[in-house]
């Protein structure tokens, strides 16, 4: 675990909580009633009442009915999103990982309805960076050290998920195999690293489902009786990893005419003009 220092980052020796521990340790963690209920109730109505004010935001080339699941940039657009991403028993627990000054690089509403699981990329076994720290086929990341931590991601329930809503799944202590899932299972309800097979966030409403992000994951089948998913996506990153909030197309350091010299596709991704990619969606 970390702490910044003054200036530097330094190892922490301070004592962390149990999920805390078990976020480093294993690669997720689930944060039982973070969100009291007017939170909840407060979090639903306002970002409800965005996607319904709101058309789809434009990122990527997903089809109209999997947009419509989605709504960007959450605490530009809600101050309940605001105050959920700076919840201080939210921030005890990813601080000791990612140091005192990390930040939000993405926050995302996801409403998935009812029987309409959709074909967002999120379906797949995937991981959402990384993996920071590659290993080669073979190789083991040693038990003895740590694995850092580089970003978080949190979901902040609204609804109560099931089994037969599709879950988020995880598999824990995958974050340490320095790899991608293996592509040719991406929808392999099975897949295991080291043995582990796949542990579903069966939530509450208030609840938080945290997970590094270089472990494997995805959204679970659904079945029959789904009610659909409804939270609030939040990503942590340490203070050098920059903001994903909006894409580099509409947040940018550069001049116009800066952006009007950079021709070819890389001219522009090496003065930080990005496709949407991982966190923009």
């Amino acid at each position: 675990m970390i702490r910044r220092g003054r200036p530097y980052l330094e190892f922490r020796e301070e004592p962390a909580s149990p999920e805390t521990e078990q976020l480093e340790r294993e690669g997720y963690t689930i944060v039982r009633g973070l969100l009291g209920a007017e939170e909840v109730a407060q979090l639903r109505e306002e970002i409800g009442a965005i996607f319904e004010r709101d058309p789809p935001d434009q990122r990527g080339e997903r089809p109209p009915e999997d947009a419509a699941m989605f709504r960007y940039a959450m605490l530009n657009r809600s101050p309940a999103a605001q105050a959920a991403v700076a919840n201080p028993r939210l921030l005890a627990v990813i601080e000791p990982l990612l140091g005192e000054d990390c930040h939000v690089i993405a926050n995302t509403a996801w409403r998935n309805p009812a029987g309409q699981p959709g074909s967002h990329g999120g379906q797949n076994w995937h991981i959402d960076a990384g993996p920071h720290v590659p290993l080669p086929e073979g190789v083991r990341w040693p038990a003895e050290i740590p694995h850092p931590v580089f970003a978080i991601g949190v979901h902040l329930y609204l609804q109560d998920c099931a089994l037969e809503d599709g879950p988020t799944g995880v598999i824990p202590y995958s974050h340490l195999s320095g790899r991608p899932p293996p592509a040719e299972r991406r929808l392999d309800d099975d897949l295991a690293w080291d043995g582990r097979g796949v542990t579903p966030f069966v939530v509450k409403a208030g609840d938080a489902g945290l997970f590094v992000s270089d472990i494997w994951h995805r959204r679970m089948p659904t079945r029959d009786g789904d009610h659909g998913r409804f939270f609030l996506q939040v990503h942590y990153g340490r203070r050098d990893i920059a903001q994903r909030i909006l894409t580099t197309a509409q947040a940018n350091q550069l001049s116009p005419e800066a952006i009007a010299r950079a021709q070819t596709p890389r001219q522009r991704r090496v003065i930080g003009l990005h496709a949407p990619f991982f966190y923009d969606g």
